[in-house]
């Protein structure tokens, strides 16, 4: 293993999106990239165990049932100001991902996104909170 893939399995991310079967998909390709994968399917639990571990990034799809992906990020940042968020986007809703930039947001991705892509995001991201 060489210390990349050492760097990228400290990376503790949170995975928050309420379709389960995208969600299942994600977390097991991630986890196969050797990142530390931790799944919710609702912003409402996502919320309650941030208040018992700690992650480096958040993954958040805009769109859920519970609780509006913007609002989840606004309590993301007020308890945890230095973890990056990624935010997914479906539908073009490029409108709320800028919304969610204004409010703290590291980047934004459309849905469905890339596997690199999102691991590129991750890294950065990860990078950007170890910078500060």
């Amino acid at each position: 293993m060489n210390s990349m893939d050492n760097n990228q399995k400290s990376t503790r991310v949170l995975l928050v999106d309420d379709e389960e079967g995208y969600v299942n998909v994600l977390s097991n390709r991630l986890s196969k990239r050797n990142f530390s994968v931790t799944k919710m399917l609702t912003g409402t639990e996502a919320i309650r165990l941030l208040r018992k571990e700690d992650f480096d990034v958040a993954i958040l799809d805009l769109k859920m049932e519970d609780m509006d992906g913007i609002e989840v990020l606004k309590i993301f940042k007020l308890m945890v100001p230095e973890m990056a968020v990624i935010m997914l986007t479906g539908h073009g809703s490029t409108e709320a991902a800028k919304e969610g930039l204004a409010l703290g947001a590291f980047d934004y991705l459309s849905k469905p996104c890339e596997l690199d892509a999102l691991i590129e995001k991750i890294k950065q991201a990860s990078e950007s909170i170890k910078v500060t």
